[in-house]
């Protein structure tokens, strides 16, 4: 059998999703449920565990396919990015709602009525997507319950045109491993992040990023928008010599000179990616 990536395949010893059967050995196969995220943002642990190193996040309105929940988690596959991981079962809900729009702003708040003086608040982040049931003067009133500046969001239909300068809006953010919003991210996170905002496809870590994104780039010839690789790192050029990273160095995501970031790494560019002009006239739809 073809050995496959349990990042983005659910399978384990005794459990596998349905469609695997055949590709991998488990005591059973069952098929995934359907849930959607719902809350601001969903840890995806490694282990069904409270102290289980993170792997990634989950953001409000993703859905999932959810194949065992034991214990108070979920062992789930998320169906953008194929992630998988455990999340807290609160954070799943059997109640599908369709999505219209997508949080378009770094962070946001979810007020409990149509007033910015309005209190409890949530934090929802860039990306989390969300179905608008109708305006209430400045807000748009959210399937689920709560409101939130219209202004903040946009129609899934509408994408950002540049995803470095979606990147850029992070700019000193805190690193944090398998983040993916601004209270924490991780190096492939930023990069995800940016580029879900663009409408364009991007696994979730740095290798896989690193093996479909792009073509590879020859030469010194840099350009804004090329991806640069380390082994389990990932940096945006912002220029032909200014690179932007979430990175441990500085535990924030950073700005600075290529030439130092390479000096300072033990390791060496494994590959620099671009992406082609097709991908931004996707994103452009």
């Amino acid at each position: 059998m073809e050995k496959l990536d349990a990042r983005v395949n659910a399978f384990r010893p005794d459990l596998a999703d349905e469609n695997l059967r055949g590709q991998v050995e488990a005591q059973r196969f069952v098929k995934g449920e359907t849930r959607q995220i719902n809350a601001p943002a969903a840890n995806i642990l490694k282990r069904p565990e409270k102290d289980s190193p993170q792997t990634s996040q989950a953001l409000m309105g993703e859905l999932c396919h959810m194949y065992e929940e034991q214990g108070g988690f979920a062992w789930v596959q998320m169906v953008a990015d194929h992630y998988v991981g455990y999340v807290d079962a609160a954070a799943l809900s059997a109640t599908i709602s369709t999505p219209t729009h997508r949080v378009s702003v770094p962070s946001t708040l979810l007020f409990p009525l149509a007033d910015l003086k309005s209190h409890p608040v949530q934090f929802l982040h860039m990306n989390a997507r969300l179905q608008v049931l109708r305006t209430e003067g400045a807000y748009a009133a959210i399937a689920g319950g709560g409101f939130i500046y219209a202004k903040h969001l946009a129609p899934l239909t509408e994408y950002e045109p540049d995803f470095v300068s979606v990147a850029e809006r992070f700019l000193h953010v805190p690193y944090y491993w398998g983040g993916k919003t601004v209270r924490g991210l991780d190096c492939s996170g930023l990069v995800q992040s940016a580029l879900h905002a663009c409408g364009i496809e991007s696994p979730r870590d740095s290798d896989m990023q690193e093996n479909v994104l792009g073509a590879a780039v020859k030469g010194d010839a840099l350009q804004r928008g090329d991806l640069v690789f380390w082994s389990g790192h990932v940096g945006i050029m912002q220029s032909r010599s200014q690179l932007l990273h979430a990175n441990g160095h500085f535990m924030m995501v950073t700005s600075e000179p290529l030439t130092i970031a390479i000096a300072r790494s033990k390791k060496p560019v494994s590959s620099v990616r671009r992406l082609s002009a097709q991908y931004h006239i996707v994103a452009a739809k």
